[in-house]
């Protein structure tokens, strides 16, 4: 988050009436402003490039996958080295659109439907603004389900896509039992205030573990910790 609290957007997507439609909708709410738009990767990475260049810089990337020129996928996964700072939330029409799972893999920070609500549209952003995940629960089985066979475009180049039985004590071996047990209830999707209430611990301890697992198993955020516990068992 910047430190006015002002969310940054940026609309990422090759439809002019889709990104309408998303903005009118982004510019009634209170904390929301979009900053940039743009019709593809190349004009994304751009846009970002401009943006860092004027000081300003931007918090989400709302990000279509199919999209001529550069697609999604991709820049996803350039924004993720190039602008670590932009968190990508990844939209797509159909909800076993296998380019998604690839953005995903490719460090996306969240998944959500076109036809979602506004309402889960604008908690999307929020969530993910603040370090949470965001995933359309009709899409989270399918993606646990490719990311486990090892399938999906990226798979190979994932952490996770490799068969993780030899490694997975070790693994997890580096988390106390209470990190352990934070990042269960992150696999079951619960978010910070329901891991408090149900371990009895105040947010700010429970913030401070969530980072601490995110960092000793090396993930970019709470949906790559998902996939990795589900790939572990938990």
């Amino acid at each position: 988050m910047n430190d006015t609290q002002q969310i940054r957007v940026m609309l990422v997507d090759d439809q002019e009436l889709i990104r309408t439609g998303f903005r009118l909708v982004l510019m009634s709410e209170p904390g929301i402003e979009v900053i940039a738009e743009a019709a593809d990767g190349e004009a994304a990475l751009a846009e970002l490039a401009r943006l860092r260049a004027g000081g300003t810089g931007c918090d989400i990337a709302l990000m279509d996958v199919r999209m001529p020129g550069m697609n999604g996928i991709d820049a996803t996964g350039e924004i993720v080295r190039g602008f670590p700072e932009t968190r990508v939330v990844v939209l797509t029409t159909f909800d076993l659109d296998e380019y998604a799972t690839g953005a995903i893999q490719a460090g996306a920070s969240g998944f959500l439907l076109k036809d979602a609500r506004p309402t889960e549209l604008v908690d999307a952003i929020r969530r993910v603004a603040a370090g949470d995940a965001a995933m359309a629960p009709s899409v989270t089985k399918r993606l646990l389900e490719q990311i486990k066979a090892g399938g999906g475009p990226g798979a190979a180049a994932s952490p996770w896509a490799a068969d993780p039985a030899p490694a997975a004590d070790a693994a997890l071996g580096v988390l106390t039992e209470r990190e352990l047990d934070v990042l269960r209830l992150i696999a079951a999707g619960r978010n910070n205030a329901e891991i408090s209430s149900e371990l009895f611990l105040s947010e700010s301890t429970v913030k401070t573990h969530v980072g601490r697992v995110l960092a000793k198993l090396q993930l970019r955020d709470r949906v790559h910790a998902v996939i990795f516990a589900k790939r572990h068992g938990l």
